[in-house]
């Protein structure tokens, strides 16, 4: 299958390490582009869920992969979110094509973007770190019931159900929340002269352009890879969101070393690598 090429890419709340993560989807979609830059808007690796025990083989061939794509050529930008925040100790840092930032500013035919993760809006994390924490246990505890609850479902004939969309989408306060999250960040966009404005961190895919009395900006979502499967691209001067379930990519492997690395061989790749 031949790769696609994509001027940006931008994915966020990956959330390697946890039971939630789709890896495997997340590798596929990776394979079948070739990115001058990616973007990784926050919540890539969730360290505040790290646990010894469970870091698939998956996990780690992401985590290869990006090395890899940076390796051929990619700018890859880490943009730290809250649950890798130990990595702002390494802000503008780089090593080779990846970069490691809080947030970035992307110039792009006479307009600017703005991308940053977007926990800095969260009082919640900001002032409540543990009950955040906590909440993000809950989330994690309640996408593995879906699972088991959806393998039920397929084997009786019957659609999906998400479990976390129904209890977001029926709770006023949710709602509003991701309301005020947008609003916020398109005006602060717009009076800092920002034309697009990108963020992650709510899990919820969105383009959307918004306008206010100073004037108006594209405000965008990533989404995230555990419920939405989602990204954003652009190519030939337009946004786009990617879906990954509406793409209907089957898995396959561009990198025949990386399909054969076992999981000590690829975690001493990484290590490796990181050394350089």
């Amino acid at each position: 299958m031949r790769k696609r090429k994509v001027e940006v890419v931008v994915i966020s709340d990956v959330h390697l390490g946890t039971y939630g993560c789709h890896a495997g989807e997340l590798l596929s979609y990776l394979n079948s582009i070739n990115p001058e830059k990616l973007v990784l808007n926050g919540d890539i690796i969730d360290i505040w869920q790290f646990r010894k025990r469970f870091f698939p083989k998956t996990h780690l061939q992401v985590i290869k992969k990006i090395i890899d794509l940076s390796t051929k050529g990619t700018e890859v930008y880490y943009i730290t979110g809250n649950h890798d925040e130990m990595l702002r100790k390494f802000s503008d840092v780089s090593m080779g094509n990846i970069h490691i930032v809080d947030k970035l500013i992307l110039k792009m035919n006479g307009s600017k973007a703005w991308i940053f993760h977007g926990d800095v809006f969260d009082a919640s994390i900001q002032h409540t770190k543990w009950i955040a924490k906590l909440g993000g246990w809950g989330y994690d505890m309640l996408i593995l019931l879906n699972r088991m609850i959806n393998w039920v479902l397929v084997r009786m004939g019957r659609e999906k159900y998400s479990l976390s969309k129904k209890i977001k989408n029926s709770v006023k306060k949710a709602v509003k929340y991701v309301a005020d999250f947008e609003k916020v960040a398109a005006d602060l966009a717009i009076d800092n002269g920002y034309k697009f404005v990108i963020c992650g961190h709510i899990h919820q895919p969105q383009m959307v352009r918004k306008v206010n009395k100073q004037g108006t900006c594209l405000y965008m979502n990533s989404g995230d890879w555990i419920e939405n499967l989602t990204a954003l691209e652009y190519q030939n001067k337009r946004w786009e969101l990617y879906h990954f379930h509406e793409d209907k990519l089957t898995p396959f492997y561009s990198d025949e070393d990386l399909k054969g690395m076992n999981y000590k061989e690829l975690l001493a790749a990484i290590t490796i690598t990181g050394k350089k």
